[in-house]
């Protein structure tokens, strides 16, 4: 377990355990004490990190779900001229036969 604690941790345990030692206790209980208090510093960060996971998770299928919204509701624009197009060309052309067909 030693290997995994930080230096940082085992030394902010043996602080705790030492502020909390008892006349007559043995420097052999002393760093028991603060073997379990490295045990419990590192399965509290797990817990944390294991929180931090899950809020992020949830962080980022709530993004996802605004951008589905987002293009679920944004529909393509179309531009009203192109719909007018084809039939100004045909109507324009069907001018031009007619205006063809009373010239000659």
């Amino acid at each position: 377990m030693n290997n995994k604690v930080s230096q940082e941790t085992q030394e902010q345990a043996l602080k705790v355990a030492k502020g909390t030692q008892k006349k007559g206790q043995t420097k052999e209980q002393t760093k028991l004490i603060a073997q379990g208090i490295e045990k419990g510093i590192a399965e509290y960060k797990k817990q944390q990190s294991k929180k931090s996971r899950e809020r992020d998770k949830e962080r980022k299928q709530q993004i996802k779900q605004k951008q589905r919204l987002v293009e679920e509701t944004t529909e393509p624009t179309e531009v009203p001229s192109s719909n007018y197009l084809p039939w100004i060309l045909l109507a324009v052309s069907w001018l031009g036969f007619i205006g063809y067909i009373f010239l000659n």
